[in-house]
């Protein structure tokens, strides 16, 4: 059984004033995530549509939701549920502080696993 831990760490964002109403900023963070606002509050979720892969903060955002442009999957922005088809899968989601005028984000991620021990003499004799 392998163990995996993660990290997480608060990372600044943007201004608050950058993003307007019913639009999104993508962060090149590994994997990227985009921030949201909309209704006046803002929301973190990872930037890939998880029905294929392209980027959610190009979609549509209303009402705490993201619409993808390109097959139209549409997201909760809340709690990263699918709300429809084609997409399934739910998005992370990712804490949200405002301190002042300043946006941080919380990107939690996972350590890759260890790497397997190497070993010598396997079938064919090769290290």
């Amino acid at each position: 059984m392998s163990e995996h831990h993660t990290t997480s760490s608060w990372i600044r964002a943007c201004r608050v004033d950058e993003i307007a109403d019913e639009q999104a900023l993508r962060l090149d963070t590994t994997p990227p995530v985009s921030v949201f606002r909309t209704n006046g509050e803002f929301f973190c979720v990872d930037d890939t549509c998880t029905h294929e892969d392209f980027s959610l903060a190009e979609g549509w955002v209303e009402d705490c939701s993201v619409e993808c442009p390109l097959h139209l999957a549409k997201f909760c922005l809340r709690t990263g549920a699918a709300l429809s088809t084609p997409a399934y899968r739910p998005l992370r989601t990712h804490e949200v502080r405002v301190d002042g005028d300043e946006l941080y984000v919380r990107i939690e991620q996972q350590d890759p696993a260890p790497a397997c021990p190497s070993t010598t003499g396997g079938r064919d004799g090769l290290a």
